[in-house]
C-alpha cells in the first residue's frame, strides 16, 4: 500500500482505519511485526514550541493520558507514544492496535440487534471498570460511543479506546463535538462544550441502553444540522423512553418464546442504574467513574446475596420462578406416586414379593396395634379366670372320671350277673354353662359323699358278711 503521508520516523502508515470530524484513525507499523493504531486530531500544530497555545494544550493532556497507563487495565487501551507528524503537522496519538470488532459492528447484521442479558452484565462490568480507572487518574475520555468500544478476539476482553478528545483545548473540542461527534451518545451539556467526569457516565448509560433496547434512546435520522439539534434538544428536554418495551419490539425472530421470555427478565438492579446514568441534571448521575462501579457491583451482590437482598428486584421475575418451582413440586409428586417401588442398591427383585403402597401399610400398622393393646388389656382383666377354665376342662374332667372309676370299683363287688340299670335323668349335668370356681366346689362335694358313702358301704359289707358266715364247723 503506497504512503499516504509520513507519521514519523520508524512508523509506517498502513492506511485509515477510521475517518471523521474529530479526526482519523490509521493502521501504523513499527519496524517488524508490532502493528499500532495512530490516532490523528485534526487541529494543525504548526510549531512544537511551548509558544504555541494548540502544542501546549496537547501536551498537557497527553502527559495525564500517560498516567492511565501507569497501572495496566485489561480493558483500557494502552497508549504507546504521541507527537506531530512529519508531513501535515497534525498532532497524533499512538495507541496499542486491538485486533476485533466494535460494538456498532457487534449490533448490526449478521448479529442480533441486542445483547443477551449476561453479555450485557459483562460489558457493564468492563466498562465500568475502564471508567474507574481513567478517573481515578483524573482523565475524561469525553467520547464514549459504540465504536469506540472493541471487543478483543484474544483476550475475550471489551476494550474502551480513542482518548482523542481528552487531548483536545475546550474551544476545540466544543467545535468538534457540534459539527462531527456522534451527538446520540453526548451529555445534555457537551452542546455547551463542557466535560464533566459525569459526561462519561451519561455516555455509559446510553451504551447500555442500547445493547438492552437495540437502539438509543435517540436516534439520528441523518447528519443534517436540523437532525443533530433535533437529537441534542431531545437528550437536553425528552423523557428517555421505556427501554424494555424496545427490547420486547427487538427481540429477533429466531429466538424462541422460551429464551425470549428469559431475556425479558433484565434485572431491575441493571435498569436503574442505567436510568441514573441517563438523568439530565449532572448532580443526579453517579460522580465518577468508580462511584458507579461501586453501584455496579452493590447490585450484582444483592442480587445473589441472602444477607443483603435487593429489595428492588424484578417482582415480576420472581413470580415467575415461584410459579415454575410450583409446577416442578407437582410434577415430581406425581410422578412419584405413579411409578412403582424402587430396588435400592442394585439388590434383585423377587417376583413373588407381595408389594404394598404407603398409605395401605400404614393403616395395618394401625390395625396391628389396636389388636396388640386389646389383647393386652382383655388378658389383664380376664386372664385369671381364662386359665383356670381351660386347665379345669383339660386336667379335672380326667381326675373325676378316673376317681369315680376307682371308687366304683372297690365299692361294687364282682357280679356276672348283674342286671345292667338305666342312667337316671339326674345323672346327667350340662357344665357348658358352669363358671369354673362352682365347677371346682362342686366337685368337692361329690368327692366328699363318695368317700363318705364308701366308708359306710365298707362297715356295712362286713358286718353283713359275719351274719352270712357259716360259723358250724368253726373250732376254738
Amino acid at each position: 500500500m503506497s504512503k499516504v503521508f509520513t507519521i514519523t520516523e520508524g512508523l509506517e502508515n498502513m492506511g485509515a482505519l477510521r475517518t471523521g470530524g474529530q479526526g482519523s484513525v490509521y493502521k501504523g507499523r513499527r519496524y517488524g511485526p508490532i502493528i499500532t493504531a495512530v490516532k490523528l486530531l485534526p487541529t494543525p500544530i504548526h510549531t512544537e514550541s511551548t509558544d504555541d497555545k494548540n502544542f501546549r494544550n496537547f501536551q498537557n493532556e497527553v502527559e495525564k493520558l500517560k498516567k492511565v497507563n501507569e497501572e495496566p487495565n485489561p480493558n483500557v487501551v494502552k497508549i504507546l507514544n504521541s507527537g506531530i507528524t512529519e508531513s501535515g503537522s497534525f498532532p497524533f496519538i499512538e495507541m496499542e492496535y486491538i485486533d476485533g470488532p466494535d460494538l456498532e459492528d457487534l449490533l448490526k447484521p449478521p448479529h442480533e440487534a441486542i445483547f443477551n442479558i449476561k453479555e450485557i452484565i459483562k460489558l457493564a462490568d468492563q466498562l465500568a471498570n475502564a471508567l474507574s480507572h481513567c478517573h481515578k487518574v483524573s482523565v475524561k475520555h469525553g467520547d464514549i460511543k459504540s465504536n469506540n468500544v472493541k471487543f478483543n478476539v484474544h483476550t475475550g476482553n471489551y476494550v474502551l479506546l480513542d482518548f482523542g478528545l481528552s487531548a483536545m483545548s475546550d474551544d476545540q473540542r466544543r467545535t468538534s463535538i457540534r459539527h462531527a461527534g456522534a451527538i446520540e451518545f453526548m451529555a445534555p451539556e457537551q452542546n455547551e462544550g463542557l466535560m464533566y467526569f459525569q459526561t462519561d457516565v451519561y455516555s455509559y448509560g446510553i451504551i447500555l441502553y442500547e445493547l438492552i433496547a437495540g437502539q438509543v434512546p435517540f436516534p439520528l435520522k441523518d447528519n443534517g444540522e436540523t437532525a443533530r439539534t433535533a437529537v441534542m434538544l431531545a437528550h437536553m428536554e425528552s423523557e428517555v423512553p421505556d427501554v424494555m418495551e424496545l427490547r420486547r419490539k427487538n427481540l429477533p425472530e429466531s429466538w424462541s418464546e422460551e429464551q425470549k421470555e428469559m431475556q425479558m427478565q433484565v434485572p431491575a438492579w441493571l435498569l436503574q442504574i442505567v436510568a441514573k446514568c441517563l438523568q439530565k441534571d449532572v448532580s443526579n448521575r453517579y460522580a465518577n467513574g468508580i462511584e458507579l462501579q461501586e453501584a455496579l457491583m452493590q447490585g450484582s451482590i444483592g442480587a445473589i446475596s441472602p444477607t443483603h437482598p435487593d429489595e428492588s428486584w424484578n417482582t415480576e421475575v420472581l413470580l415467575k420462578e415461584n410459579e415454575r418451582l410450583q409446577g416442578l413440586v407437582l410434577y415430581y409428586q406425581e410422578n412419584e406416586n405413579k411409578q412403582p417401588a424402587q430396588v435400592i442398591n442394585n439388590a434383585p427383585v423377587d417376583n413373588k414379593a407381595v408389594r404394598m403402597s404407603k398409605p395401605i401399610f400404614v393403616l395395618f400398622m394401625i390395625l396391628l396395634c389396636g389388636f396388640t393393646v386389646f389383647s393386652a388389656v382383655v388378658m389383664d382383666k380376664f386372664g385369671g379366670r381364662i386359665y383356670h377354665g381351660v386347665v379345669n376342662r383339660l386336667f379335672k374332667s380326667s381326675k373325676k372320671q378316673t376317681d369315680s372309676a376307682a371308687n366304683n370299683k372297690a365299692i361294687l363287688p364282682e357280679k356276672k350277673d348283674s342286671v345292667t340299670q338305666e342312667p337316671k335323668a339326674n345323672d346327667f349335668r350340662d357344665e357348658s354353662n358352669i363358671p369354673p370356681e362352682v365347677d371346682s366346689t362342686a366337685d368337692s362335694i361329690l368327692r366328699n359323699i363318695q368317700r363318705a358313702k364308701q366308708q359306710k358301704q365298707d362297715t356295712q359289707f362286713y358286718r353283713d358278711s359275719v351274719k352270712r358266715a357259716d360259723t358250724s364247723n368253726l373250732n376254738f
